[in-house]
């Protein structure tokens, strides 16, 4: 029988990317709901190749987020940087467990594994908007990436620390995401710098930098971990050759190029087939409870710190940081996997998760939209 997926994905992406334009709203949001509406209605049903392009996609642009930020920056803007995205995680953490635990009824590890998840910010709702705004180089954009970054540090560490339990294949993991750093850091400039390899039909930089994250993510599987920590550190590292006046810049837009044509787009339409809508009405209380305590927890973390320290659209930079997605997919999953989670909690925090990246979206872009992208 002939595989339809693979249409239906093609129609997805550009239709999310005509309304996307139309209605002035970054196309990763357009793309996750469009993956819920499929994925409930039956007219699309992930396949392995694209759960494997999903994760690739999630890797790939917490990669490309990485490159957005200004190690220089983010050097001399740390303090603000760091308790902006300490406070961004640590208070929706603690409030979404202990709510969790004591109102909702769950277990210890269950609580913590809630969390955990709806500690993150989300990394693609968050690099789309720099892109589609052309928020990148300014400053506002800057503490942004680099709060984001903090804040997801700080969510890995959590998962990692909590639940996985670590044996020689994620020791191996460890050794080699950190060799791979170093060396990366270290020696790309014989890719992504050698003047033979500029312009070439070969592109030999961008297939160098997908071997990176092909091995991180293969040893990553092996030691039943995640690539996305070291990917992002990769990123961040990679950043000086990526410069706008680097040989490499032109590479950089290449591979955005790549990511937000095909390989992203499957990431946010995979991410929302995720969420069962009938298991989320089942428990809707729970869903809607979860939703508001989350979102009450990132307001506390990120607004009061981010209008001390920002002094103008601190809403806008407060619900950008509220969005959810990426990191705390990745907990649901390893709960799911792990056995911590059923089917139904696992529904019910997916589709918060995927709700957190949608209205906190939706709000920030239309709502309070910062006056210089305002028609």
């Amino acid at each position: 029988m002939v595989d339809i997926n693979p249409l239906v994905l093609g129609v997805l992406i550009l239709i999310s990317s005509l309304i996307s334009i139309r209605l002035s709203i970054t196309v990763a949001l357009i793309e996750v709901v469009f993956g819920v509406i499929s994925g409930n209605l039956g007219f699309l049903t992930p396949q392995p190749w694209m759960l494997y392009i999903a994760t690739f996609g999630g890797v790939l642009i917490t990669f490309l987020t990485g490159l957005e930020i200004d190690l220089d920056f983010m050097r001399n803007e740390f303090r603000k940087i760091f308790l902006i995205g300490f406070l961004s995680f640590i208070i929706p953490f603690v409030i979404v467990s202990i709510f969790s635990y004591f109102i909702i009824g769950w277990n210890s590890n269950v609580s913590l594994l809630a969390g955990t998840a709806f500690s993150e910010t989300s990394v693609s709702i968050v690099y789309s908007v720099l892109v589609y705004r052309n928020l990148s180089n300014t400053n506002f954009g800057k503490v942004l990436a680099g709060a984001t970054f903090v804040t997801n540090i700080f969510t890995a560490i959590c998962l990692s620390g909590l639940f996985i339990v670590p044996d020689v294949y994620t020791l191996i993991f460890y050794i080699i995401a950190i060799l791979i750093v170093i060396l990366a850091y270290e020696y790309s400039y014989l890719f992504l710098e050698h003047v033979k390899l500029r312009d070439k039909i070969e592109e030999v930089e961008l297939k160098y930098i997908f071997l990176l994250l092909l091995i991180l993510i293969f040893f990553a599987d092996l030691g039943r971990s995640q690539a996305i920590l070291p990917t992002f550190v990769l990123g961040l590292l990679l950043s000086k050759y990526f410069k706008t006046d680097s040989i490499a810049f032109e590479s950089k837009k290449r591979l955005k190029t790549i990511a937000f044509t095909f390989i992203t787009p499957i990431f946010f339409i995979v991410a929302g087939t995720n969420i069962s809508i009938p298991l989320v009405i089942s428990e809707i209380a729970i869903f809607l409870f979860l939703f508001v305590i989350r979102f009450i927890g990132k307001f506390l973390g990120v607004y009061f710190i981010s209008k001390k320290y920002l002094k103008h659209d601190e809403i806008y930079f407060t619900m950008l940081m509220s969005t959810s997605l990426t990191f705390g997919l990745i907990a649901t999953v390893f709960g799911l996997n792990s056995g911590l989670l059923d089917s139904q909690t696992y529904s019910i925090l997916t589709g918060v998760l995927i709700m957190g990246a949608i209205i906190p979206t939706i709000i920030a872009e239309k709502k309070f939209l910062p006056k210089l992208f305002q028609s």
